[in-house]
């Protein structure tokens, strides 16, 4: 009896063991395609074609030849059937923007969050009126930057195919004015083995 215990013991102990997993840091900018759904090498891959092609393109690298513009960037729309964070494709296009050093930006996430404390500083009677920062005297912004991600999903067999299409704009909000214009297509194919793996 009391080798059975011993051997239940060992053979449960192995397979706790064979159970463990392994965490490794891994290169951010690697490719990675663990699966055919929307990941960070597309996000990266997107906001790299984004920002490269607005900057070179002939009259944004007019306009800001002299000067700054200010932009601000509306949130991605994701119009794909996947949850997709595009609060982060949103982020890193404005980051790679603002590191070009070309632009400068308005947040409009923070809109609430700036009117509070302005409101604090004014009519909370707690700052000194000398010190606090008057309504009003805010710079607006000259452009915005907004964009669409869609997708398209078609399934025949054991082969699945996924097409993303990233649309950006630039408009000019005196105008109404589109200034550029660009989109970056991805496709991904799934294929099952005969196994199913």
């Amino acid at each position: 009896m009391k080798q059975f215990k011993l051997i239940f013991i060992l053979a449960a102990l192995m397979g706790l063991g064979a159970c463990q997993s392994k965490v490794e840091y891994g290169d951010a900018t690697e490719v990675e395609t663990v699966n055919e759904n929307f990941g960070s090498s597309d996000l990266q891959a997107i906001a790299a074609k984004m920002v490269d092609s607005m900057l070179v393109y002939p009259p944004v690298a007019a306009m800001t030849a002299n000067s700054r513009p200010i932009i601000f960037v509306d949130r991605v729309k994701n119009k794909t059937s996947e949850h997709i964070d595009t609060e982060s494709v949103t982020d890193s296009i404005s980051n790679k923007l603002l590191r070009s050093g070309r632009f400068r930006f308005i947040d409009m996430t923070k809109v609430d969050t700036v009117r509070k404390q302005l409101d604090y500083q004014n009519n909370a009677g707690m700052v000194d009126p000398s010190t606090a920062i008057k309504f009003g005297r805010q710079i607006g912004a000259q452009y915005m930057l907004y964009g669409n991600l869609s997708s398209i999903v078609k399934q025949d067999g054991s082969t699945k195919d996924v097409y993303y299409k990233m649309t950006m704009r630039l408009m000019d909000l005196e105008t109404g004015l589109i200034e550029w214009s660009d989109e970056k297509e991805i496709r991904k194919m799934k294929s099952k083995s005969f196994l199913g793996l």
